[in-house]
């Protein structure tokens, strides 16, 4: 989906015009890859625009940072108030946000402890990422040959935007042989996660999705689905996962802030369950979006209102 210009774009401290949100072509991340992401929604809810868990997100970039020895020259509550300042200046209060740092021009080199971090913050609407009728139906996955990438190789509990070259080729492979995500498996063989989306598949009236120790990342919407499970008295837990666990679920949906909360209908073209998105995953998916727009007052501690 293209992205819509937006009015401004947060740099640095500062916000800047669209057309001016631009960076060296020597910048070292371009070059290596070496910087941390986040990604955020906000949503208009009756009491107007408010950004979901919004300093859990912070909180994770920077433990992204930190893993990888980079100093984010900001105190967490500067980027939480500049990202709220933000989406209410460009004037979509339903919207997709990415904070972004990275190491910026200035030093060359694989040596990434002598750059400087620079930090921004972008904020365009984005629809369903993977489309109405994969929310509707479910969607259509397959295992990728692509393994996701080792904890002693690219950490996994960071969002690095290098390790996502991982998911990219997985989501090219799988766009290109028909389906619509694809399914990383560890490189031991366990489940790991989807390209951008973590993995829950019901059995039994168990939920159950891959531990971090199959290379999942420990995901913002996953943490709250696991939360609104127990609430409602779904027993959960990690486990380590084959595909044909896949194969042979009751039910199955992924989860993450873009894609939100979506059923899958098959892997490999063996359906899940009857092919149809199951009960638990029709009523998870309900309340998530229930509380996301602010229509669930038990959960509103994770809304962080762009107006006070």
């Amino acid at each position: 989906m293209p992205i819509q210009p937006m009015k401004y774009v947060w740099m640095n401290g500062a916000q800047v015009p669209f057309e001016d949100a631009k960076v060296h072509v020597l910048t070292h991340a371009l070059h290596y890859g070496y910087g941390v992401f986040e990604g955020i929604r906000a949503y208009e809810t009756p009491r107007g625009s408010a950004v979901f868990r919004l300093t859990d997100h912070i909180n994770r970039f920077y433990e992204s940072a930190k893993i990888l020895m980079m100093e984010i020259p900001y105190a967490p509550s500067e980027l939480v108030e500049a990202t709220k300042v933000l989406v209410t200046d460009n004037e979509y209060p339903s919207c997709y946000i990415r904070p972004i740092a990275y190491l910026g021009y200035g030093e060359m080199g694989l040596n990434p402890l002598t750059g400087t971090t620079d930090v921004a913050i972008a904020t365009w609407p984005w629809g369903a990422y993977l489309g109405e009728e994969g929310l509707a139906k479910g969607i259509r996955a397959k295992i990728s040959s692509f393994k996701r990438h080792d904890p002693n190789i690219i950490p996994p509990a960071a969002k690095t935007t290098g390790g996502y070259i991982n998911s990219a080729l997985a989501k090219a492979e799988a766009i290109k042989a028909g389906y619509d995500e694809a399914i990383m498996l560890s490189g031991q063989g366990y489940v790991s996660e989807c390209t951008g989306e973590n993995i829950f598949i019901v059995k039994g009236g168990v939920l159950i999705t891959p531990s971090d120790a199959s290379g999942a990342l420990s995901g913002i919407t996953r943490r709250t689905i696991t939360q609104l499970a127990n609430d409602m008295g779904i027993e959960t837990r990690e486990a380590q996962l084959l595909r044909t666990d896949l194969y042979l679920a009751d039910e199955m949906f992924i989860t993450g802030t873009a894609a939100e909360v979506v059923p899958v209908s098959s892997v490999d073209d063996r359906p899940i369950g009857t092919g149809e998105p199951g009960t638990v995953s029709r009523e998870l998916q309900r309340r998530y979006f229930e509380i996301v727009t602010g229509n669930n007052a038990d959960y509103d501690h994770w809304l962080e209102y762009t107006k006070g």
